[in-house]
């Protein structure tokens, strides 16, 4: 992958060039102790990853506007190597990597005042190392010491962050495929749960199943098709907890006749999916749970005819929001005697009490990826807040190929005066991963059946 690395780093030297030249300094994330003397898994800053493929800790990428790069890493440690596993190494580094030099991170400090000497700017990600922020601060000083010798630093500190996330926000053909394999994992780990629930309560009618034995099938899935795990914490909640819009699994027990909602994806090779699904636990949806779960695929698929080339990023929204309050009128959750026209809810985001999120978000090395949702370089207006409100700022940015978006739109009924008890505690979403084409988009989570029918289906064999 080392090819690919490089193309992405003269990207972005190109990008340093037009805004002024400078050095940028990328780091790796710092590993976190878990207790005492072991740390958690470690895993490598999404930025630096995306621009070297080396996933070992300690290590700090620098890169200059003319394309020059510079790899700082741990050396080689044969002792410690035995506890902790086999290390690249600064000799190595070079050649698998594709970088132009590298160098001990043990000479970091004493490289970075020579490498910033004269730059016009130093480009590093605001708000995200701490660490790195000292550091820089000792590196200006140590150049700032030599001016006496006509050495000079940087005269401005610049995010670098913005050039990162546009780059990253658009897939090339290579990361596409990451994400259709992480999907694929991720779809297959939704089947299986929803067959576990269903060979259970198959051979116990009456039994139950607590949250975390179905997280279980869905993490050994991940790690059999060779996932490294979840993308973020598996969401699996039984009955009322699907109310919970971030319920983590737990000892809640999953009983016939309610909801099982499982909203979870696997990381493949540093890309995430992000998939969620609801079904009922023996197999059949309830009447009621089969009239809210079918307005909000109705939802699903109106945010899916957006989702195209042009579109702007918000209308996914738009068009489930519309399709979703729509249905809390037909069924009784809003009433046209105190909430007014459909129009009326939507202006004054009456929706909100069963539908509070959004319907979509990026998606690519982080669950939540990084770029702008924004219009920047057109003019800002007034326009609704989505909680009732006006706010001034600039449009939904426009849609374009290679963007990787999800599609989330649910419902979800707590028990309160006027709600028709029916549907208390019934919570519902549904959540595919959507790749922007030239045309459309395509829908690379659907290994796993959304379709009610479908799901029924699929419980019963």
């Amino acid at each position: 992958m080392s090819a690919v690395h490089r193309e992405r780093r003269a990207e972005l030297a190109r990008r340093l060039r037009a805004a002024g030249g400078g050095l940028a300094i990328v780091s790796t994330a710092p590993e976190a102790m878990r207790s005492r003397d072991s740390e958690y898994p470690f895993r490598p800053d999404s930025h630096f990853h995306h621009l070297t493929g080396f996933d070992e800790p300690e290590a700090t990428l620098v890169l200059r506007a003319d394309g020059h790069c510079e790899l700082f890493c741990r050396d080689k440690h044969p002792e410690q190597e035995v506890w902790t596993g086999v290390r690249l190494g600064p000799e190595a580094a070079r050649d698998a990597l594709g970088v132009d030099a590298a160098s001990s991170i043990a000479q970091l400090d004493q490289r970075l005042p020579e490498l910033l000497n004269q730059q016009p700017a130093v480009w590093t990600v605001f708000g995200t190392r701490g660490t790195l922020d000292e550091q820089l601060d000792g590196w200006l000083a140590a150049v700032r010491e030599q001016s006496h010798f006509g050495h000079a630093p940087p005269v401005s500190h610049r995010d670098l962050a913005a050039m990162l996330d546009e780059m990253r926000l658009f897939k090339a053909a290579d990361e596409l495929a990451l994400m259709r394999r992480a999907a694929a994992i991720s779809a297959a780990a939704h089947v299986r749960a929803m067959r576990f629930c269903a060979a259970r309560f198959r051979a116990e009618p009456a039994g139950e199943l607590a949250e975390y034995e179905i997280e279980a099938e869905l993490l050994h899935e991940f790690r059999r098709q060779g996932a490294a795990g979840p993308a973020y914490p598996s969401i699996v909640a039984a009955g009322a907890n699907a109310c919970v819009l971030h319920h983590s699994a737990g000892p809640t027990r999953l009983r016939a006749g309610e909801l099982c909602l499982i909203d979870a994806g696997c990381e493949f090779d540093g890309y995430a999916s992000d998939i969620t699904r609801t079904f009922p636990a023996s197999g059949r949806y309830s009447a009621p749970q089969r009239e809210l779960y079918d307005i909000v695929v109705a939802a699903q698929d109106a945010a899916v005819a957006v989702t195209r080339p042009g579109e702007r990023h918000r209308e996914a929204h738009h068009a489930a929001v519309r399709v979703l309050a729509q249905g809390m009128l037909d069924t009784g959750l809003l009433s046209h005697d105190r909430h007014g026209t459909l129009d009326d809810i939507i202006e004054r985001a009456s929706y909100r009490q069963f539908y509070m999120h959004g319907t979509g978000h990026w998606l690519g090395r982080d669950v939540h990826d990084t770029g702008d949702y924004l219009s920047r370089d057109e003019a800002p207006f007034e326009q609704p807040d989505y909680l009732g409100g006006r706010v001034v700022k600039h449009p939904s940015r426009k849609l374009e190929p290679g963007m990787v978006v999800t599609l989330e739109p649910g419902l979800y009924v707590r028990p309160a005066e006027g709600v028709p008890e029916r549907y208390w505690h019934i919570g519902i979403r549904i959540e595919d991963d959507a790749v922007v084409t030239p045309t459309g988009c395509e829908l690379i989570s659907r290994g796993v059946p959304v379709r009610a029918d479908e799901i029924e289906a699929l419980m019963r064999g």
